[in-house]
């Protein structure tokens, strides 16, 4: 599916999509939401790890890949809140881990490396 029509099918979803001058409600809510639903998808690879020797089931896959479009949900709708089309979100990164790569700075810490 192409990410900037994935952005616009999900705007029916966005139940809190109050803006204003100031951070709007909706978007605090979608940056919380966005954490607890990498939490979730967290979890589940921990789980893996503690209760199944890392081994992950077709089962495992399928409910992994149910919260990564949960992230997915709330990336985009972020995005959308700060007026960015999600295929402009993903060409960033691109851009950025290219340049990373060719400064020999994938590894490291800092969002400037």
């Amino acid at each position: 599916m192409d990410l900037d029509k994935y952005q616009e099918r999900i705007v029916e979803f966005d139940l809190n999509d109050h803006k204003t001058e100031t951070m709007p409600l909706g978007l605090i809510e979608k940056i919380l939401g966005l954490a607890g639903e990498t939490g979730e998808a967290v979890d589940k690879f921990k789980k893996i790890f503690r209760d199944k020797g890392g081994k992950i089931s077709d089962e495992d896959r399928e409910e992994i890949v149910k919260e990564l479009g949960d992230v997915l949900w709330y990336v985009a709708t972020i995005a959308r809140y700060l007026d960015t089309p999600l295929s402009v979100v993903a060409e960033k990164n691109v851009e950025k881990a290219v340049s990373r790569k060719q400064r020999g700075k994938l590894h490291g810490e800092g969002d400037n490396r």
